[in-house]
C-alpha cells in the first residue's frame, strides 16, 4: 500500500501540470458578472462577515480566494501545486488584491488563527481528508468550516450519472477542451477515500467525525442557476449542471 506522502506527491504533480490549462474550463473559473455576483453572495452568506480571516484550502488558481479578497476578507491561499499558486498570484497582482499565498499540504495549514476555512472541490483529492479537517479545526478553533462541493461520480443518482455522461459525450463530439490535462489514474483514485465521488451524506459524516460538531447542508441552487444561465446552447441547458451543495459547520 502506498504511503500517504507518496500519494500526495502524485496529487501535487498532477495539479502542477494541470495549472497550465485549468482555467480554460468555465466551471473552474467562472467569469460572467452574474456568476461572480451569485458566488460572492453565497460566500458572504455562509462565512463570517469581512474582514474575517479565511483560509482557502486547495485554493488552486484562486477563484474563491480572489472573490473573498475582493469582498474585503483577509485571505490565505493554501495549495500543494506551485504552478497553481503562480496563476493565483498573477491574477491577484493584475487585480490589485492582497492574498497571502502558502505552498503546502492541506493537512498542514499555517499555524495561524483563522475565522473560517473554506474549500471548493478539494476533499476528493485528499489522501486523508479526516486529518485535513482536524488540522483545519486546530487553526480555526472557534471558526466556521465551509465545504463547497458537488454530487458526482458513483454517489450521484442514476439520472445525474446519465446527464454527466451526456455532457462529456457532447463536449467530445464538439471537440471541446477537456476539463483537465488528463484523467486521474485508476490506481491513484483507488487510494483516495473520495476518489469515486462525493455526496452530502458522505461529507456530513466526515465533518461530524471530526471536531467541527454538527454539520448543516445547503443546496446551492443560485450557483446552479447562474452556471446554467452562462451556457450558450439550448442542449447544454437541458442537460443542466452538476448539483452543487455546501456543508457548513462550526
Amino acid at each position: 500500500m502506498p504511503r500517504a506522502s507518496d500519494i500526495e506527491q502524485q496529487v501535487r504533480e498532477y495539479w502542477d501540470l494541470d495549472a497550465a490549462t485549468y482555467d480554460r474550463s468555465p466551471g473552474h473559473d467562472p467569469q460572467t458578472r452574474v456568476e461572480l455576483a451569485v458566488w460572492a453572495a453565497t460566500l458572504r452568506r455562509l462565512l463570517p462577515p469581512p474582514p474575517a480571516r479565511v483560509l482557502d484550502a486547495g485554493a488552486g488558481t484562486g477563484f474563491v480566494s480572489l472573490l473573498l479578497a475582493r469582498e474585503g476578507y483577509r485571505v490565505t491561499a493554501l495549495d500543494l501545486a506551485p504552478s497553481m499558486l503562480a496563476q493565483l498570484s498573477a491574477k491577484a497582482g493584475r487585480r490589485g488584491l492582497s492574498i497571502e499565498v502558502v505552498e503546502g499540504s492541506a493537512a498542514e495549514p499555517p499555524r495561524d488563527a483563522y475565522d473560517a476555512v473554506v474549500e471548493r472541490h478539494l476533499v476528493w483529492t485528499l489522501p486523508d481528508p479526516r486529518a485535513a479537517l482536524e488540522a483545519w479545526r486546530r487553526v480555526a478553533p472557534a471558526g466556521t468550516l465551509v465545504l463547497l462541493e458537488s454530487i458526482w461520480g458513483a454517489h450521484a443518482g442514476p439520472s445525474e450519472q446519465l446527464r454527466a455522461r451526456a455532457r462529456v459525450l457532447l463536449r467530445r463530439l464538439r471537440n471541446g477542451p477537456s476539463e483537465h490535462h488528463a484523467e486521474y489514474g485508476a490506481d491513484l483514485r483507488s487510494e483516495l477515500p473520495f476518489g469515486s465521488g462525493t455526496s452530502p451524506e458522505l461529507l456530513v459524516e466526515l465533518v461530524e467525525s471530526t471536531g467541527w460538531g454538527p454539520a448543516r447542508v445547503e443546496r446551492l441552487r443560485d450557483v446552479e442557476w447562474a452556471t446554467r444561465e452562462a451556457l450558450v446552447s439550448v442542449v447544454d441547458r437541458l442537460l443542466g449542471v452538476t448539483p452543487r451543495f455546501a456543508v457548513v459547520a462550526g
